[in-house]
Formats: C-alpha cells, structure tokens, sequence
C-alpha cells in the first residue's frame, strides 16, 4: 500500500483490525483494546484518515463529500474505543442543570427526544446513526418500544449487540448494518424514526431524511439532534472557518451545513415541521450549564474515570501514556495521531460553543403526512 493509497473499512478489514477486542465489554479497557489491534492495519487505516486532511490529493471539501463512507468509517474504527473510554456508550452532547451528572443530562436529553418522537410501548422504532446502541437501550427502557438500530460501521454494530444481551435486551433490539442514504428497510416500516448527532455525517441533508421519510410510517414522527453552524457563523471570518474544519476532521465529517440548510431539507424530504430549535442556546430552567461543560471541565476532575480522562491534566495524561504505549509497541503507531485528532475535536468544539457559531443539538421535531 503506498503513502497516498485509500485503505477502504470493508467488513472484512473491520474483522481483522477488531478480532482480539470485540468481545471486551469494558468502556474504560483502553490500554487493552489498543493491545489488541492488528497494528498494521490500524496504522494504515490512520494514513486513510489523515489523507482527507493533510497534504494529499484527497485533501479537498469534493472529495470528503463523494468518499463519505470511507471517511466516516475508518473515522469510527479509529475512534470508537477513545469515545466509549472518555464519554461512555452513547456518543453525543447534552443540555446539563445544576447539580447533574454527565450521564443524568445523556438520559434526559435523550428522553426529550424519544417524547418528541411520541415513542410509546410496543413500536416499531428506527434510530439512524446508532453508534453502539447507548441511546437505543435507553429508548428501550424509557418507552418500551423496539429499536433497530442503523450504522454502516461494523465494528459499532459488533460492540452494540454485546451491550444488548449485556443488558437482556436481544428481543428488543436489532441492529443492521447499512448505508443511512440508502437504507435496507421497506417503505413505511417504522412507527417513529430518530437520530442523534449523527445524520451530520450525510453529504447531502435531504437525503437522509428523505430515507427517514420513506422508511417512517403515514402520521409518525421524525425527531432528530443535527449538528449544525448557527446564524452567527460568518464564512468570511478566519477563525470561524477554522473552527468549522477543525470540527469537521476531528470528528470524521465531510462538510457542516448552517441549521437553515437543515430545516429546509426537512421540508423538502416531505416533514410537517412542528419544532425546530437550536436548543443548545436556550437559557430555559435545566439548561444553565452549557452543553460543552465536560470538554471544558479544567486543569482536573475527579468525579470518576471518564471526568478525569476529559480534564487538561488527565488528557495530558492520556497523550503520554498513548505516546509511550506506542513507543514501546504496545499501542499501533498512528494511535498518538487519533488522540490528537480527538484533542482537536474537543477544543474545536468547545471554542464554537463558546462563540455560539455551532450547535450540536439543532432539534427538528416533523411528522409524516397520513396522505
């Protein structure tokens, strides 16, 4: 494989490169997973990555956008152990009150979805981007429905039906591998469909949700967290565009698109709009800790292992430890180079929720026409 070559996360490269850690059921045995890795693809699968960014020919908006999966895939198998090491089992932001835990503010944001969707027992649900099916067993638990869950990464889908029998949940839940802009379900499958902070990876908006759309039943509900530039985002602006891109490599998406662009695909996939929000700006009650708080948590944090792996002094602690695990051919190489792209995820995205150009929770709440 020469420097420039795209090595593509086929299922078969998802089975070797992920053979000796799928089964760990652990979130926080980094350091055994990273052992685990067949190194050469690990670091090839890095080279991938890194190549949509750095100095190659596939360095450009084009080709990020036409090569979406390979991005986001090999984005994901890079990327899935640090997340579940450092955020735990379901993989976004969350409005947070005084007084709230990381994981208490995760389950209420994610009920305020699942009742936004009108989810009531004995559904049929689809969640689209399901990552490792956090939010699914939650929906599970909250509702009462059934979730199939959607994701087009294998190692993802492999680690989400180890959690669901973890948590007796196998005839609950159902999780398939496939492309979310062509989804293998039938027209009018579902009695309700949701995404979290995940159709931001689609080239193209109305794409997704015209899936969404056709897969969703007459008179259900689409409810989804779309990670989106605000108002306030000005193109002409250095750092704005900066902040932008660096949002966008470090977390394996093609292009962000303004929340204009995404209540207007809404529509266009067919949606009766009734909300749409960008909740992360509201300074409404259980809302007064901003959604950025535990990227942003200071010099340490001790409320537990995941607080401190997020703190200035525990990512320190994890760049070094990556560093020397690397060093002394535990760790692949390459893997120092994931922790940094992470580093610039987190910082990227605490500096656009600071200035208010980016939310990661724009809510749009539609419902499919009877007719």
């Amino acid at each position: 494989m020469s420097k420039n070559q795209l090595l593509e996360p086929t299922p078969e490269l998802s089975k070797a490169l992920h053979a000796n850690v799928v089964s760990d059921q652990s979130a926080s045995s980094l350091v055994n997973r990273l052992r685990g890795k067949n190194k050469e693809l690990q670091t090839k699968s890095v080279n991938t990555y890194q190549q949509f960014w750095k100095d190659s020919d596939n360095n450009n908006e084009k080709s990020r956008t036409n090569m979406y999966k390979t991005l986001t895939n090999t984005y994901y198998n890079l990327a899935t152990d640090f997340y579940e090491y450092g955020w735990g089992e379901s993989f976004h932001f969350a409005r947070k009150s005084v007084g709230e835990t990381l994981r208490e503010s995760i389950r209420r944001h994610e009920h305020i979805l699942f009742s936004s969707a009108r989810i009531a027992p004995g559904m049929k649900v689809l969640d689209v981007g399901c990552g490792v099916g956090g939010p699914a067993r939650e929906c599970i638990r909250f509702t009462g429905a059934h979730v199939t869950g959607l994701n087009n990464n294998d190692y993802q889908i492999q680690r989400a039906n180890i959690y669901a029998a973890k948590h007796k949940q196998e005839n609950y839940s159902t999780f398939v591998k496939g492309d979310f802009m062509e989804m293998p379900f039938e027209d009018n499958s579902f009695d309700a469909v949701y995404a979290i902070e995940a159709t931001c990876h689609a080239p193209v908006l109305k794409g997704v949700y015209s899936q969404m759309y056709r897969v969703l039943k007459p008179g259900g509900y689409f409810a989804i967290y779309e990670w989106c530039l605000t108002d306030k985002y000005d193109d002409n602006n250095e750092l704005h565009r900066k902040l932008a891109l660096d949002i966008e490599h470090g977390d394996g998406i093609a292009k962000l698109f303004s929340t204009h662009v995404a209540l207007q695909a809404a529509k266009d996939a067919g949606f009766e709009i009734e909300i749409a929000s960008d909740i992360a700006h509201e300074t409404t009650v259980g809302n007064e800790i901003p959604w950025y708080s535990d990227l942003d948590v200071g010099m340490v944090n001790f409320s537990g292992l995941q607080g401190f792996a997020r703190s200035q002094v525990g990512r320190v602690f994890t760049t070094n430890a990556v560093k020397l695990l690397e060093k002394v051919g535990i760790a692949p190489a390459g893997t120092y180079q994931v922790q940094e792209v992470l580093a610039t995820a987190a910082d990227s995205l605490v500096g656009g929720g600071k200035k208010e150009i980016f939310t990661p929770m724009y809510l749009i709440v539609g419902r499919k026409p009877l007719n």
